[in-house]
């Protein structure tokens, strides 16, 4: 027979084997994306991964290879289509819709996974949320989350990632938001722009049209007109290595000398860079390669 203290190990026994899978990180994190799964319990399931993304390691592949969950994430995002105009967006869809973006961000960025999101044309579903122009937070930061979801993708130096978005149109919704957005919004759609420049792909792209050069080549400068009253190093670094990048095509070349901003020539203006060498040795070679 069987007495209490028997009955006692016993569920001691399953506590702790309980508690054991409940610390492992793989248990937790298949735990979490399979409650995506379920309507009632992915609100929780989304906040949770969004917060804990950088502690597992396989969490991307794991999201692209369950059953249901990318689906689930593009439920997340369609859903609040109704509410980008007119403008009615809550900070908790903001929020809520952002931790699925910041989930997508993680697939975008893993090896195993990038190329099987580019091929779904995922980054699509994200445009409609760069087309907003409300400058409220909640559209301020989705915008800004997006952004960083192609931020993600560009960051590879992917020849491939890059003919994917000049298939898009991603450069005039950079362009948007490099005018519009927030100073963070403009730094992280310059960033994309430049990492486009970078690739050879890209900078023929965009220099393959008088057009395009001007319509770069305006923004950036009017960027700089608006850094004389609020000044941003991080910002002002990647607009210079947009020019300095451009300024390597004959064409690209030509177009900027004739819209080329005063105020970069100007040692008062680009004081501030005093103390990022980096740029300051960028800006002299674009000033040389202009003249």
């Amino acid at each position: 027979a069987r007495d209490d203290d028997d009955d006692d190990d016993d569920e001691e026994e399953v506590e702790h084997n309980l508690h054991h899978v409940m610390a492992s990180p793989t248990a937790q994190m298949e735990a979490l994306v399979a409650a995506l799964q379920d309507p009632d319990t992915r609100e929780n399931a989304l906040l949770d991964l969004s917060k804990k993304r950088d502690m597992f390691a396989d969490l991307a592949p794991t999201l692209w290879f369950s059953f249901g969950v990318v689906p689930a994430l593009l439920q997340e995002i369609v859903a609040i289509y109704p509410l980008l105009n007119p403008p009615s967006l809550t900070n908790h869809a903001s929020n809520r819709v952002c931790n699925a973006l910041a989930l997508l961000q993680c697939v975008a960025s893993h090896p195993d996974t990038r190329g099987l999101f580019l091929a779904a044309h995922i980054p699509l579903f994200l445009y409609p949320f760069l087309n907003t122009v409300s400058k409220t937070r909640p559209f301020e930061y989705l915008r800004l989350t997006s952004l960083g979801v192609i931020g993600a993708l560009v960051k590879m130096d992917d020849t491939e990632v890059i003919n994917f978005l000049l298939s898009t149109e991603i450069i005039p919704l950079c362009l948007r938001t490099m005018e519009l957005g927030s100073e963070l919004s403009k730094t992280v759609a310059t960033f994309i722009v430049q990492k486009i420049l970078s690739d050879e792909v890209g900078l023929s792209y965009i220099c393959a049209t008088a057009e395009r050069c001007y319509a770069v080549g305006t923004v950036l400068g009017g960027m700089v007109t608006q850094l004389a009253e609020q000044p941003s190093v991080r910002l002002l670094k990647h607009i210079i290595r947009c020019y300095l990048r451009l300024s390597d095509n004959p064409r690209a070349r030509e177009c900027l000398r004739q819209c080329f901003p005063d105020q970069l020539r100007d040692p008062a203006f680009t004081a501030y860079l005093k103390d990022d060498v980096a740029t300051q040795k960028w800006l002299v070679q674009l000033l040389m390669q202009l003249n």
